[in-house]
Order: C-alpha cells, then structure tokens, then sequence
C-alpha cells in the first residue's frame, strides 16, 4: 500500500546494520523520499550512535530528526514502525538540544575546536592517574583531581556514560551540567558537582607529560591535552522530534525509576 503524499518532505538515512537498511528499503517502497537538503525532516534509521552521527552532520542547518530505532539501545530513538510515518511527524512533539563545545588545547600548542551533544570525557592515557585543576568561570574551585578521568554531561547526556560511571540524570529544562569523576582517589569523598548550563569550565593538566590525558567530544578524540575550555553553545541549536508517548523528557525521567 503506498501512502498519500506528505506535506513534510522526508529524508531517510540509514546505519550499515542489517536491520536499518532492511528499514531504509520499506520505507523508500512506501513514501516519496528526497535528499537530506531538501527535506523538512530526517528520518534517522539505526541507534543512538547512527543518530549522534546524524545530528553532528546536520548540525547548524536546522532539520528536524525523527530517530527509529533499528540498532541496540535505541534510547535517543522512536520506536520503528513503517506504517502511518507521516501521522507520527505530524504529531511529533520537538525538543531543542544545545551541544557542549570543547576547545582543547594540546601539549603542541594545537588546538582543537569540537561539539557534543552527549559529553566530554577528559580519560587517562596511560596506567598513572590523572591530575586535574579544575576552574568555574575563572574562579579555581578544586586544585587537584586524582582519578582516571572526568566526564561533563549535559541532559540528554546524562543518561549515557555519566549514568554509567554513577552520575546523576539531568532531566530536560533544569538548565545544569553535571561533573562526574571517574574513579576519583583524592579527594576520595568528591563525587562531582552540578552547574548552570551557561558556566565555562575550564580544566587543566596537571603533570602532562608524565600523566597524558585525552579529551573526547562524544567521538571526536585529542590527545595529549594541557587544556580543555567547555562551553554550552547557543549557535548550534539541535532539533529531535519524538512521539508524545515517549517524549525525551518522559524518558529521562523514567530512567530515574528504573530498577
């Protein structure tokens, strides 16, 4: 059966996943499909790592994504269904995400300039511990972190690594950041911190050479860093469409009730 022609113009992208590209050919039999810089909406096909791809290539252009979930965790993603899609966008509720931008500096002197929408990871590179120096807007607020690393979360991220490494879920619209350290030995009691969205955080390497960190920005990786300046970046808003029955914030906060 071939559906009526949709209003939205619709793109559809797919993940290399059997399951994704068998997805990608029913719907492409059922609805008139452009190229992504025509369309209206995204229809992403895979899990939440194809979506992150996805919403790192079209960041800054202002296309929605629809995610379906056709890969593993899927917790960024709708459930997949190939009938009534053009419904489903149409009562599709948006929510706008703004990524985290890392500007790393290396022990070189290069620097790099990258965006996250789920988190940065400052990570030891080696067997020693990370010392790091850890500045809020300026002001120095923990002289020394021993640990295997550091992990600044925003909402949508919290649910990720951060949740892993026991770092608290941020649900949508409390406009914080979360600091979880990773493995912390000194101070042993430190158990992180929560922040405004619009702080800049500033961490630096204390002993580099002897103790190397790297700084990941969702995948983007720079090793070797002396610096990392992290900021909430207003000039790459994020467009995701959900289902209303499990919207982004219905599920972060079911995530906090899980067992």
């Amino acid at each position: 059966m071939e559906y009526p022609f949709s209003p939205l113009q619709l793109a559809l992208l797919a993940s290399p996943a059997d399951d994704a590209q068998a997805a990608f050919a029913e719907l492409q039999q059922l609805y008139p499909i452009v190229a992504p810089e025509e369309a209206d909406v995204i229809v992403a096909l895979g899990g939440d790592g194809f979506m992150l791809e996805t919403l790192h290539r079209y960041l800054g252009t202002g296309k929605a994504i629809y995610g379906m979930n056709r890969g593993s965790i899927g917790f960024l993603m709708n459930t997949y269904h190939a009938a009534d899609l053009p419904q489903r966008l149409a009562a599709a509720q948006p929510v706008t995400l703004h990524p985290l931008q890392m500007i790393a500096t290396n022990i070189r002197g290069e620097i790099t300039t990258a965006l996250a929408i789920n988190e940065v990871s400052l990570l030891r590179e080696t067997r020693q511990a990370a010392k790091l120096r850890i500045s809020v807007d300026r002001i120095e607020r923990l002289e020394e972190l021993i640990a295997d690393g550091l992990i600044i979360a925003t909402p949508a991220g919290s649910t990720a690594y951060n949740l892993s490494a026991n770092g608290p879920i941020l649900p949508l619209g409390t406009g914080l950041l979360t600091l979880t350290p990773l493995s912390p030995f000194r101070p042993r009691r430190w158990r992180g911190a929560l922040l405004p969205h619009s702080t800049q955080i500033t961490i630096e390497i204390l002993e580099p050479e002897k103790r190397p960190v790297s700084a990941v920005a969702d995948y983007t990786e720079v090793r070797d860093v002396v610096r990392v300046d992290i900021t909430e970046s207003q000039q790459h808003p994020l467009r995701l469409l959900f289902d209303p029955e499990h919207n982004l914030e219905e599920r972060i906060i079911r995530e906090q009730f899980l067992t």
